[in-house]
This record gives C-alpha cells, structure tokens and sequence, in this order.
C-alpha cells in the first residue's frame, strides 16, 4: 500500500466495491442545502446509478475503505488468501474524496462499506468517524448509505444508524449450513442478533419520548441486506423462502442478491461454475411478486424444476401459462388482485385501467397508453377493441415468449 497515490486507491476500491449491492435513497427523511445551511442534497427517488421519473440518473459515491481482510470467505474475491491488489482509504481521504466529487456534481452521497481490518469494532470505528465528520464537521446533507459489520460494538451500530439514511447488514448466504461451509469464521447467529437490533433501534425512533418529543432519528431509509446467490447449492426456492423470513423478521426495505462470480485461483474452494447474471435478475422479479403483486412462495416456485425458477421466462409469465384456466380476464371486470397476475401489467398500469374504467370504458389503446405491454398481455386479457380468440389455448403460446434463437459464432 506504500507509496500509493488516492487515485490508484480510487481505482482499486470502487472496483472492489462493485460486488456489494447498493440501493436507492428513497424512504429517507428529506434534507437540502437550499437555505445556506450546510452542503449536498438527498430529495430524490434513488441514487447509486438508478434512475429518477425524469430521466435523470442520480448517483453516489460507491467505495470500500479497505479491501484488506481478516476473514477468508470462499465466496470473497478480498478474502485473506485472495491475490488481489491491496489498497486503504484513511478517513481523511473518505471525507475529502466525497466532498470533493460533490462539489463537482459527481455524486449526490455516500455508499461506504469495508473489509475487516484489525478487529470488527476498530473497523466500525473509523467508518463511523467518516460518516460523524461528514454530517457535524462539512455539515454534508447527502443520502449516506453505510454497510455495517455485525461483530462490532452495539454503541458503534448505534451511532452509525444516528448518522447514515440506512444501515445493511450482510447475511451472505442463504443457509447457515453454507456459511457454516464457505464462511466459518462468521456467525449467523450473530449477524441476525444484529439485523434485530437494528429494527429494534428503528421502531423506537418512531415512538415519542416521555416528554412529548420524537426520539433521535435512526436509519430513516431502513435497513437492508445482500444474499450471494450460486455460490452454495441452494435453489431458488430455498432463497427466495429465506428472503421471506428475513422481510418478516427484521422489516427489511429490500434484499439485494448477487450473483457469484468465481475467482479463478488455486486457494477458492468453490466450483469455478458461475450462474448467469439471469438468474439474479428472475430472483429480483420473484421477489418483486412476492412483496407487490400478491403472490406467495409456493405459487412461483410449484412446478419449477428442482426447485428453481424459469430462466427463459419471467415468474410472473411462467405462472400465467401454467394456469390458463384463469385466463383471458375481462379488464373492464376484473378486480386489482387478478389484474396484477397479467404479464405485461405493473402496478402503475392497474392503477390507472381502475381509475379509468369508473368513468368509462376501456379500450386496447388505452392500456398501451397506460403503460401496459399488450404483448405480454395480449393474450390473457379482453378488451372493448380486443379479444385474444383462441390464443390462450394454443399450445404454441410459450414460444410466442421465448427469446429468438441465435447464431452461435463458429470463431
């Protein structure tokens, strides 16, 4: 690490921070700068590279302050045994980096997380000292996104959750019986003492005081966590029913699953097989179903082969052809619960078919200008203008939906 400039540690820790999911500011308590007050800005619905209503691509500063590590995780391309490139951010350089890209107009916050160096709490303790410097001493009102370390001291987790817009904790795998395998030296137990924690921490924020007054703010975004997917044998069933727990059990605003991409050396005992980038994106929309449209587990998981979802088909899709029997839907009739289930149909989209038809009747160009993909929905639905005939039915329809064959290159 001698003799390194802040650009070359720039360019060995934001890449190192790629494989930590990030999540967008929405949920947070609003702050600005417009009163002349202070330096930086959180309003809008995301950051880290997501995208607002207008278009604008809102993003932040994504770094690891080290990718030093005293674990060695199988998974982890910076674990202890891993021949990576090393580099350390000291505190200075954190805060100085961040307000510097943010006078540039470069970012709009903060997403910092770290490897373990020396000790969970001596880590803890310096990534809390950037976050403290930034909010009491540049007065920086930006979105902060911290990933915490469940091993550290409560009273550090605490004050982080006082100072960031929202706290993750990992739970890395899916099953402690994998982390038992590929990462001994973490305890599951303990990482899920820490996630209670944390909501325990956040429901008491919202309660007011004996005196009448609200209790300090802790963590107004909520917190979240990041699952790595393909790394162990675990089905999509099996993550997608652990997702469920977690949703329940400490009031998570989102998991985030990363698909496992092997490291190619001598010292990774996993198998260098890495699952499509496909796979993490299904599991996405799965648990998109399972927390917006009404579904539950067992109907987008029942029929998967082996457990796992559909990787040429959307869930949503996959389900519909396997019960028909519900299909064509009247959309001038059909209540919210059933309109959700229609491929092609968003929430947005059903919202706006119930508004509409109170008033009048809805035709096919109507759901198109809606938002609604009658491609999709073509042919589970009819419409004043519209009937799918016998389309449903047809024992071609799966086809219609597959991705067009390509020619593989013979160089």
């Amino acid at each position: 690490m001698t003799g390194k400039t802040l650009e070359s540690k720039l360019a060995i820790l934001s890449d190192a921070a790629k494989y930590d999911a990030s999540c967008a500011s929405s949920g947070s308590t609003k702050r600005d700068s417009r009163d002349g007050k202070g330096l930086g800005s959180n309003e809008g619905t995301g950051i880290c590279h997501a995208y607002a209503p207008d278009g604008r691509c809102i993003s932040l500063l994504k770094i690891l302050m080290t990718n030093f590590c005293i674990y060695d995780c199988a998974y982890c391309i910076n674990r202890v045994s891993s021949n990576v490139p090393r580099a350390r951010f000291s505190v200075d350089e954190v805060v100085r980096l961040t307000i510097d890209f943010y006078r540039r107009n470069y970012i709009e916050g903060l997403f910092l997380s770290s490897g373990v160096i020396r000790s969970p709490d001596a880590t803890m303790s310096d990534m809390v000292q950037i976050v403290r410097r930034l909010r009491e001493e540049e007065n920086f009102r930006g979105y902060i996104h911290l990933k915490t370390i469940p091993d550290a001291a409560p009273e550090l987790i605490e004050e982080a959750g006082r100072l960031a817009d929202r706290l993750s904790i990992n739970v890395e795998l899916p099953t402690e019986a994998s982390m038992e395998t590929f990462a001994s030296e973490k305890n599951p137990g303990q990482i899920r003492r820490a996630m209670a924690d944390v909501r325990l921490r956040k429901e008491a924020a919202g309660d007011k005081t004996h005196t009448g007054r609200k209790a300090a703010r802790f963590a107004p975004a909520g917190q979240s966590t990041q699952m790595i997917i393909g790394a162990d044998g675990s089905n999509d069933a099996a993550i997608l029913g652990e997702s469920t727990r977690l949703y329940s059990s400490y009031q998570l605003k989102r998991v985030y699953y990363s698909a496992f991409s092997p490291i190619p050396d001598s010292s990774s005992r996993l198998p260098l097989v890495s699952p499509p980038l496909v796979r993490e994106h299904r599991l996405y929309q799965a648990d998109w179903l399972l927390r917006f449209y009404g579904f539950d587990l067992e109907e987008i998981v029942s029929g998967a082969r082996d457990g796992n979802l559909d990787l040429e088909l959307d869930p949503k899709l996959a389900w519909a052809l396997k019960h028909r029997e519900m299909f064509p839907v009247d959309i001038n009739r059909a209540d919210r619960e059933l309109l959700l289930r229609v491929p092609g149909f968003g929430v947005k989209t059903v919202n706006r078919i119930l508004s509409t038809r109170r008033y009048r009747t809805v035709r096919y160009e109507d759901v198109v200008r809606m938002g609604g993909s009658m491609k999709k929905a073509g042919p589970f639905v009819t419409a004043q203008g519209w009937s799918p005939g016998g389309l449903t039915d047809t024992a071609q329809l799966r086809s219609r939906f597959l991705p067009p064959p390509q020619q593989l290159s013979l160089l």
